[in-house]
């Protein structure tokens, strides 16, 4: 697992410092995506408040991510689990 590091992004002018080990590039594009979504929704409802903004922002972002969830197959555990198995056996060492 990578190490943990501290990135700067910046949302809606406010600067805010997160910890992940997320790569900073895609950290980076979640904050635009977050301060894309906010500035649309400012400008579509005309909220003002902060705290407004941020909530509404965040049922849209949700709304999209149970969206996705639901359209994505189901993940077949038992057949992923072979095809792990699969290629293990492949890539192992011979035994002789």
């Amino acid at each position: 697992m990578s190490e943990k590091r501290i990135v700067a992004v910046r949302i809606r002018g406010q600067d805010f410092r997160i910890r992940s080990d997320e790569p900073p590039e895609q950290l980076a594009r979640i904050a635009r995506t977050v301060d894309e979504t906010m500035e649309r929704i400012e400008s579509k409802t005309g909220a003002v408040d902060s705290y407004d903004v941020a909530m509404l922002t965040a049922l849209n972002l949700a709304r999209e991510v149970v969206g996705f969830e639901a359209n994505r197959p189901p993940i077949d555990l038992a057949k992923l689990r072979k095809l792990t198995d699969l290629a293990e056996s492949a890539i192992a060492p011979d035994p002789s």
